[in-house]
C-alpha cells in the first residue's frame, strides 16, 4: 500500500505541479510570518520559549487532524496521495529552474539573475547564477522531495506533513541573524533532527545515481566542513556526483559568508542545471522502484508463508 500511495503522490505532483492558487504551504508560510512579526519580542529567553510554543501550535493541530483522518481506510487511500502532493516540490523545482536555463541560453543574464534570486536568499547582484541554481536543486532535493518521501514511508501522510511544516518554519525562522537567532532556534533544531536521516538518504541517492566514488569521497571528506549537519552531506555528495565544484564565498543580505568548497571538478555551467535535475529524477525513480520491489517481496513472502 505504501508503494502505491507513493507512486500516486509523485505522479500527481508531476502532473499538476504546485497549486497556483490556495497552496496550503503558501498560506502556512504567510501565517508564520504574521505571527513572527507580532510575537518575536522581549528578552532572549522569552523569544526562545515563544518560538517553541508557536511552532508547536502551528504544527501539532494539522498533523493531529491528519492522523485522525487516516483512521478510515477510504480516506487514507484518497487523502494520502493528496497530502504527499502538497508536501512535495518535485515538479516545481524544474519549473523554477527552466526560466533560468532559458534566459542563460538566450544570453539574458539580468533575467537569469533575477529568476535565480527568486529561489534563494542570496544577494541578487553578486550571486553566481549557474552555481546557485545547481545548489538549489541539490539542497531542495532533500528539503522538498526526499524528506517528505522518507517520512511518508515511516509515518504515512502525517509524517510527510509534519516534516514539510517544520521545514517551512525553518526556512522562515531558521536564520542565524539577530532577529531570528532565539525565536527560530526551536525550528532550526527540530528541522536538523527531522532531516538527519533523509539528508543522508539523499546524499546516498546522489552518489548511487552519479559519479559514485567521487561523491562518496566528497561526502566523507568535505561534509564535516559545512556548517549544516544535513546540508553538508547533501551538497558534497551531489557536487561530487555531478563532477562539479560548488560552494565558496556567498553574500547573504549584504554579509559575505565563506562557504566551504564542495565537490571536485569544473565550475557549474548552464548545461549543469539540466544535469542536476536529471540526477534528482533518477534518484527518486531509483528509490520508488526499490520500495516497490521490497513491498512486492513482502507480499510474496507473506503469501508463501500463509500458504
Amino acid at each position: 500500500m505504501t508503494a502505491l500511495l507513493l507512486w500516486a503522490g509523485v505522479l500527481i505532483d508531476l502532473w499538476l505541479g504546485e497549486p497556483r492558487r490556495w497552496h496550503p504551504l503558501v498560506g502556512f508560510g504567510r501565517c508564520t510570518g504574521w505571527l513572527e512579526r507580532r510575537l518575536n519580542k522581549g528578552s532572549d529567553f522569552r523569544r526562545r520559549i515563544t518560538g517553541l510554543v508557536v511552532l508547536l501550535l502551528l504544527v501539532a493541530p494539522p498533523v493531529l487532524i491528519c492522523v485522525w483522518l487516516m483512521q478510515w481506510p477510504l480516506l487514507q487511500w484518497l487523502l494520502s496521495p493528496l497530502v504527499l502532493w502538497f508536501t512535495l516540490g518535485f515538479k516545481s523545482l524544474g519549473d523554477h529552474i527552466e526560466p533560468i536555463r532559458r534566459a542563460l541560453k538566450q544570453g539574458d543574464e539580468p533575467e537569469a539573475r533575477r529568476r535565480t534570486a527568486m529561489i534563494c536568499s542570496r544577494d541578487e547582484a553578486t550571486l553566481e547564477i549557474e552555481r546557485t541554481a545547481v545548489e538549489s536543486v541539490l539542497e531542495n532535493g532533500n528539503d522538498a522531495v526526499f524528506g517528505a518521501l522518507f517520512w511518508f514511508c515511516v509515518f504515512g501522510a502525517p509524517g510527510a506533513l509534519a516534516f514539510r511544516l517544520i521545514n517551512t518554519l525553518d526556512a522562515s525562522w531558521g536564520y542565524r541573524s539577530e532577529r531570528f537567532l532565539y525565536f527560530g532556534w526551536a525550528a532550526a533544531r527540530l528541522d536538523d533532527l527531522a532531516g538527519f536521516l533523509p539528508a543522508r538518504l539523499t546524499a546516498l541517492s546522489y552518489a548511487l545515481c552519479g559519479q559514485t566514488r567521487r561523491a562518496l569521497r566528497c561526502w566523507r571528506l568535505q561534509a564535516p566542513q559545512h556548517d549544516s549537519p544535513n546540508g553538508g552531506p547533501v551538497m558534497a555528495a551531489g557536487a561530487g556526483a555531478l563532477g562539479l565544484q560548488l560552494g565558496g564565498p556567498t553574500r547573504y543580505r549584504g554579509t559575505l559568508v565563506n562557504k566551504p568548497i564542495l565537490g571536485e571538478g569544473r565550475p557549474a555551467a548552464c548545461e549543469d542545471l539540466d544535469r542536476s535535475l536529471k540526477l534528482l529524477r533518477y534518484s527518486v525513480l531509483f528509490w520508488l522502484v526499490v520500495i516497490s520491489l521490497i513491498q512486492f517481496g513482502w507480499i510474496l513472502a507473506a503469501g508463501v508463508f500463509h500458504g
